[in-house]
């Protein structure tokens, strides 16, 4: 089974009187990078909230919103009295020299700097336990995601691995050919430019065999089915995380195709190569999405 890097999870729902919304957002990356972004309430839990997305998504670009929504409720507040007095005094002594009224005074008082503060909101353990319920609740969502995108991954995946061994087949098919071509071309050669009178008939099945053995593309046939194999088994295996493996069995994959084109001298096989090349690409641009 695969999973994709690409997701979209959202949850919201009220914790204890505050209501959350919850968005996270991941794409395709190298390893696991996050960018979060969370109210003032939760900045003591920063560090666990990276741990638990951190844990559950394991890799990828990562952006998480969490939202403190206001639902209406009246915020608590707290007067400075000490600080208000402190004021009061000088502003009052200021408004008799200059006359003027000072019914107006408490209310201006009221405007000065930390005379009235907000209550510094505090998670509580239950508060805390609650919050991670839902924080669970939006990264199994994106989890899901992720899942569904990756059997699509999957398909794909499994048609380019496919394609890549029909091609092959088509190589193994024309190698008895290809053989006999360069067989017939060398002795083509030979009567042209030195006459088959003057050729060693012994030396040259020698040589023939010792530069048809230095061609031989049977070994990359074995080792490039050998890999095409063990990719499609990975891709059964219950493991999340296989990305990089994957990516790593591509690259032998393209090895193999690579010394095939080198050594084929044919172009009939040379057909095949570039087939079996161009489902490589595609393979390779899927699996830089895959988990």
């Amino acid at each position: 089974m695969l999973k994709s890097m690409t997701g979209y999870g959202r949850a919201e729902q009220q914790v204890r009187g505050k209501i959350f919304l919850i968005e996270i957002r991941s794409l395709n990356g190298k390893q696991f990078e996050m960018l979060l972004k969370i109210p003032q309430l939760l900045k003591p839990y920063e560090f666990e909230i990276r741990n638990i997305i951190s844990e559950k998504l394991v890799r990828g670009s990562i952006e998480c919103i969490i939202t403190l929504k206001q639902n209406g409720a009246v915020k608590p507040v707290t007067i400075n009295t000490e600080l208000a007095r402190a004021y009061y005094q000088p502003l009052k002594e200021l408004s008799e020299e200059l006359n003027l009224d000072p019914s107006q005074l408490l209310v201006s008082i009221l405007k000065l700097p930390e005379v009235i503060t907000p209550s510094t909101d505090v998670f509580n353990d239950e508060e805390w336990n609650d919050f991670q319920v839902l924080l669970k609740s939006a990264l199994n969502e994106i989890n899901q995601h992720r899942v569904d995108e990756g059997i699509s991954l999957e398909k794909d995946l499994l048609l380019r691995i496919e394609n890549i061994g029909f091609q092959q087949q088509e190589v193994i098919r024309q190698e008895p050919m290809r053989r006999q071509k360069i067989r017939e071309n060398i002795l083509k050669l030979l009567d042209e430019h030195v006459g088959a009178e003057k050729t060693d008939v012994n030396r040259l099945e020698q040589e023939m065999i010792y530069y048809i053995e230095k061609i031989d593309i049977s070994e990359e046939q074995v080792r490039l089915k050998n890999h095409c194999e063990y990719f499609k088994t990975l891709l059964a295996e219950p493991d999340d995380v296989k990305g990089k493996k994957l990516s790593f069995i591509l690259q032998e994959i393209g090895r193999e195709i690579n010394t095939t084109g080198a050594k084929a001298y044919d172009s009939e096989i040379q057909k095949s190569v570039v087939m079996m090349k161009d489902e490589l690409e595609k393979a390779k641009e899927q699996i830089l999405n895959v988990l």
